[in-house]
């Protein structure tokens, strides 16, 4: 896999994504159907739009070229160094590694590359399989907001998580300079 930028032809992709429940949910939370037109210009818009720190990038499969989910970072704050990100897969790639690898290039950049400190995560309480990958890459449980987001008719605990750049480098090593 890799991760590259939304491509404008991505739409469709994406729509799908959007027309999945389960996949909207693990993405984010359930928002209003949206139609072909509007994710087109959704779409296009992304493609072109400068993302400094704040990326939102399509997970390709290699194998097929398919769109296969997005990473993402938000709330970038050069002045302590940090950042949160997001990673979403479709249901039809589930299980193939995709979250794990693209976390790992993602983190790779932003610490690597772009000089971050620390990096933070929100995980719904009952994603049970976001959880798990998070303390699988190193990612330490920093605390729990209870009742904290509300959807599917009741409020949900939200799971805080970090890493530091140090603790990214001790468990995937950066490339040797050359």
């Amino acid at each position: 896999m890799r991760l590259r930028g939304v491509e404008p032809e991505d739409w469709e992709a994406f729509h799908r994504f959007d027309e999945n429940t389960d996949d909207m949910r693990r993405m984010d939370r359930i928002h209003p159907p949206r139609s072909a037109a509007a994710q087109r210009e959704w779409a296009q818009k992304t493609a072109v739009k400068e993302q400094d720190d704040r990326l939102l990038l399509a997970v390709e499969s290699l194998a097929d070229g398919a769109v296969a989910g997005m990473v993402t970072t938000s709330e970038t704050d050069h002045r302590a160094g940090r950042f949160l990100y997001g990673v979403a897969i479709g249901t039809a790639h589930k299980g193939r590694g995709y979250a794990t690898e693209a976390v790992r290039l993602l983190l790779g950049f932003m610490f690597g590359e772009r000089r971050f400190h620390k990096c933070e995560a929100s995980v719904w309480g009952f994603n049970d399989a976001s959880i798990a990958l998070h303390r699988k890459l190193g990612f330490t449980e920093e605390g729990r907001l209870r009742d904290h987001e509300f959807f599917a008719g009741r409020h949900h605990d939200v799971v805080l998580f970090g890493m530091t750049a140090a603790e990214f480098a001790a468990r995937h090593p950066f490339p040797r300079e050359i």
